[in-house]
């Protein structure tokens, strides 16, 4: 099966980990993710004012591209899912403002491209019982708190993933995996998201929430979909560890990472050395990964 991609910015960057893993699970999964071959940001926010129709003009575009591919479009980044899910919703519903649009752009987008997350691809198409019997390397013992953010579930009317308050995708994935499952009261809590930008200080103490709140209740490690997520989670834990005594250091997966763990793919093209606190000596402690490969050093 062949579904359109739109890996955005941070996953071409910063976030190539996550990528390599996303398209490699899938692939072996049967299903082949083909990058759109022009793309553009997608934005990064969905405007709350949408008169202003010069701020769909980048989401509008990466849905023109997927346009000519298909009728589908798969994204991860929790971010760019939001935004062009709204999106497309949005032009589906106002024709009078996709026409403006289009006549800006001299495009004629015609507003039927559906926008999928990879998890719905997963549970709705692949079913979670079927990639139970897929999975070549059980992640039995290993504690994962899944980790929903505000943009993969919000606001619920128009992304309709899942419940937002009581989400259960990232649960029932994990669980087929093999994964104990950790539930914990923060996991649709905000992460700081742009605010690591402009009061880096509250990002951390949000963050800090969440990951306290998930060793609380036994987690040895965290699983999101979200770039920004991943970032505030990981890369804040430096200034945690000098500002909360006894703070202990957890590491901030992608799922597509265990994915790839958990049907016996490579895993040296993860970008774990990337990560602030390092993954790997814990995985190899678990037998999940080879110690040989990794040429792992201890968490940070």
């Amino acid at each position: 099966m062949r579904i359109p991609y739109f890996p955005g910015c941070t996953l071409s960057t910063k976030a190539q980990g996550c990528d390599v893993a996303t398209r490699a699970s899938s692939q072996a999964l049967g299903f082949e993710l083909e990058e759109l071959p022009e793309w553009n940001c997608c934005g990064a926010t969905f405007p709350l004012a949408t008169d202003n129709e010069l701020a769909l003009v980048g989401p509008t575009r990466v849905l023109i591209a997927a346009q000519e591919e298909g009728e589908r479009l798969v994204t991860l980044c929790s971010i760019c899912y939001n935004v062009l899910k709204r999106t497309a919703r949005f032009l589906e519903q106002n024709e009078e403002k996709r026409e403006r649009i289009n006549l800006f752009i001299e495009e004629g987008y015609t507003g039927q491209v559906q926008v999928l997350h990879l998890l719905e691809v997963l549970r709705d198409e692949l079913g979670f019982e079927a990639l139970r019997e897929r999975v070549a390397r059980r992640l039995e013992g290993l504690k994962v708190a899944p980790y929903y953010g505000c943009l993969l579930l919000r606001p619920e009317g128009e992304i309709g993933l899942d419940d937002a308050d009581e989400p259960a995708i990232l649960h029932d994935l994990l669980g087929s995996l093999g994964c104990e499952v950790v539930d914990f009261p923060h996991a649709t809590e905000c992460c700081g998201s742009y605010l690591t930008v402009s009061a880096a200080g509250a990002a951390e103490e949000m963050a800090y929430a969440i990951l306290d709140s998930a060793t609380r209740e036994g987690a040895e490690m965290l699983v999101t979909s979200c770039p920004l997520c991943q970032f505030n989670l990981d890369y804040r834990q430096d200034e945690m560890g000098k500002r909360h005594a006894g703070f202990t250091p957890l590491p901030v997966l992608y799922f597509t990472q265990l994915l790839g763990i958990a049907l016996g793919l490579d895993s040296t093209e993860y970008g774990f050395e990337e990560h602030y606190v390092d993954p790997r000596p814990f995985l190899e402690q678990k037998g999940l990964i080879a110690a040989e490969k990794s040429q792992a050093v201890p968490a940070r």
